[in-house]
C-alpha cells in the first residue's frame, strides 16, 4: 500500500508554476528523499500533502486521506517538521510538548516528554523558555514534537539544520529505526550526502517537475548520487521548456551534510 500517492499535482501562483504535474507513489516503510535546489518545489509539495496548501490541479492521498477534502485528518495522522520553525518563544519545551500531547490526545505525555528530551539531549532545558534556547536546542524540541505522538508517517524539511555532528548522527539513526519499524518518512533536503546515506528511494525535482527517481543502492559502485542527479538535471534542462520563474532555480544541489551549530 502507498503511504503517499499523487497524480499530476500542480500549483500555480499567477504566471509562476511552482509544482508541475507531480506524480509520486511512496510505499509504506520507505525513507523517501525529495531533492532539489532552493525554490524547486519541495516545500510546496509538503505543504500540499499536509493540507496546508490547496493544489491548483491534480490529486493526492496521504495514508488514505485526501489533504484537500479532509486536511484535519491528514494533520492528525502525520508528524510534520517544517524547515526552520521554532517552538513558541513564550513556552518552555515542557509546556510546548504538553500542548502537543493535548492536541494529539495521547496518553502518558509526561513519560514521552521525558523520553524524547533525554533522547535528544535537552532534558536539562525542559523548563527554560524557548526564546533562551540555542538554535540547535530549538531544533531538537521541534524534532521531538514531530515524533512524540508516534505517527505512521512523518514529513521532515531539512532535519539536521543547526545540529552538531553527534546529534546529527543520533537523529539519522532514529530516522532509520523509525522506517525499519514499518513507518514512512518523507524527507525534503538539498543536501545530497544526507539523502545518499539515509534514503531507500530518492527523487529530484527541478522547477516544479520531477526529473528523476532512483534507489541510491542501485547506483554503479563508482557513481555518486551527485553525479547521477547532475546528469539528470542537465538532461531535463536541455529537453524541458526552460525555467518557470521559481527563485533559486539555477542553484546546484549541495554535496555537503546538514548545517552545524
Amino acid at each position: 500500500m502507498a503511504a503517499i500517492e499523487t497524480n499530476d499535482l500542480t500549483r500555480r501562483y499567477g504566471d509562476v508554476t511552482a509544482l508541475d504535474s507531480l506524480s509520486l507513489s511512496v510505499p509504506e516503510g520507505e525513507l523517501f528523499g525529495l531533492l532539489g535546489p532552493n525554490g524547486s518545489g519541495k516545500t510546496t509539495t509538503i505543504e500540499i500533502l499536509t493540507g496546508q496548501l490547496d493544489p491548483t490541479d491534480g490529486t493526492a492521498a496521504v495514508l488514505g486521506h485526501d489533504p484537500v477534502a479532509d486536511p484535519l485528518a491528514v494533520r492528525e495522522a502525520v508528524g510534520i517538521l517544517p524547515e526552520r520553525e521554532d517552538p513558541p518563544s513564550f513556552l518552555t519545551p515542557r509546556e510546548y510538548l504538553q500542548f502537543v500531547g493535548d492536541v494529539r490526545g495521547f496518553d502518558a505525555a509526561e513519560d514521552r516528554i521525558a523520553e524524547w528530551a533525554d533522547r535528544l539531549g535537552f532534558d536539562h532545558k525542559l523548563d527554560t523558555l524557548s526564546t533562551d534556547l540555542s538554535e540547535g536546542e530549538r531544533q531538537r524540541v521541534m524534532l521531538a514534537q514531530t515524533f512524540i505522538h508516534e505517527p505512521d508517517l512523518v514529513f521532515i524539511d531539512e532535519p539536521l539544520v543547526n545540529l552538531d555532528p553527534i546529534m546529527q548522527a543520533e537523529v539519522k539513526d532514529h530516522m532509520r529505526e523509525y522506517c525499519e519499524r514499518g513507518n514512512t518518512l518523507f524527507l525534503s533536503t538539498h543536501f545530497l550526502e544526507v539523502a545518499e546515506e539515509l534514503c531507500t528511494s530518492v527523487g529530484i525535482i527541478r522547477d516544479g517537475t520531477l526529473v528523476a527517481e532512483r534507489d541510491p543502492a542501485d547506483l554503479d559502485p563508482d557513481e555518486q548520487l551527485l553525479d547521477y542527479f547532475r546528469r539528470e538535471v542537465e538532461a531535463a534542462e536541455s529537453t524541458g521548456p526552460g525555467a518557470t520563474g521559481n527563485d533559486g532555480g539555477d542553484r546546484p544541489l549541495e554535496a555537503d551534510g546538514g548545517s552545524n551549530a
